[in-house]
């Protein structure tokens, strides 16, 4: 496994890209191609909750959840959730 330290260039310009709305919108139809759909809440001065469900199940069968301070940093955590349990199934 490669590791890069926090401070290398590569990982601080892709935080600066995927940690903006663009960057959400870029997780979002990223896992969506690969079966998952998002559900991004803002909790008050509690901050965002973000959670992928599988496609097509009514939104019954969680994919990933995670909840953080930020909108980007909670769709990334969620979204490794769910790459982390998709490997269970595949």
């Amino acid at each position: 496994m490669l590791q890069l330290s926090p401070r290398a260039p590569e990982p601080l310009l892709l935080h600066r890209w995927l940690d903006t709305w663009t960057g959400v919108g870029a997780l979002s139809a990223g896992l969506h191609r690969v079966g998952y759909d998002l559900k991004l809440v803002q909790q008050g001065d509690e901050g965002w909750s973000a959670t992928f469900y599988v496609t097509g199940s009514m939104h019954s069968i969680l994919g990933g959840w995670a909840n953080a301070p930020t909108p980007w940093r909670a769709v990334q955590r969620a979204g490794w959730d769910a790459i982390r349990h998709a490997e269970h199934f595949f």
